[in-house]
């Protein structure tokens, strides 16, 4: 094919896989890190209580998409392929800490910002309320190019996220539009809202126990 016959997609896709070893590099040395700033609460749990670390990568069509999904209209435009680059997301590569009950998530929270000062906060809101925690900044030992992003989420709430972003906003053709319907939102409002009152409840009888 030649030069002037590429999209910016493929452009895009092109950059991607020149970034990913360093994306890999990001991802394994964040949730190294992580996993080390957070043994002062993993190693004093109670029986009942979970703290996880989940790391993942952004795959390259979903890195494109959600470029994609931020320009004007959805769509890049085809005569400035420069001016798009997949550097400019910032969750190529992205930790995801999972903690029940939900009292935890403000200790790990604490002991994070501490150890990540000059990441920038990016709380997950949804209709007013705070889901989860979000950062995002640089690993300079592991990339300068390519940013990382943590989440300080609920078990429940992480757990519920999965398999909505699994059913509603990786649908095949037939489902697109889907997470848009009102119904769709009124009810994901639901579980999330379900969710927060079963853990406050469990809370609080934990410690009236």
């Amino acid at each position: 094919m030649a030069e002037t016959e590429r999209t910016v997609e493929d452009r895009l896709r092109e950059e991607y896989f020149t970034l990913l070893p360093e994306i890999r590099r990001v991802a394994e040395r964040l949730e190294a890190e992580i996993r080390y700033h957070i043994l002062p609460i993993s190693g004093r749990l109670h029986r009942h209580e979970t703290l996880d670390v989940k790391c993942r990568i952004k795959s390259c069509e979903s890195a494109v998409d959600k470029l994609r999904r931020r320009q004007q209209g959805s769509t890049f435009q085809r005569n400035r392929p420069e001016l798009y680059s997949l550097s400019g997301l910032n969750d190529l590569a992205g930790v995801r800490v999972l903690a029940f009950p939900r009292g935890r998530l403000a200790e790990v929270d604490n002991l994070l910002r501490e150890a990540f000062r000059t990441w920038t906060p990016d709380p997950v809101d949804v209709d007013g309320e705070i889901q989860a925690l979000k950062y995002f900044g640089y690993c300079p030992k592991a990339s300068d190019r390519v940013k990382g992003e943590y989440q300080v989420v609920s078990v429940l709430t992480g757990l519920f996220w999965e398999v909505e972003h699994a059913a509603i906003y990786k649908p095949d053709a037939r489902l697109r539009g889907i997470a848009d319907h009102r119904g769709m939102r009124e009810r994901t409002t639901d579980v999330t809202r379900a969710l927060r009152a079963f853990e406050d409840q469990f809370e609080a009888l934990a410690r009236q126990s």
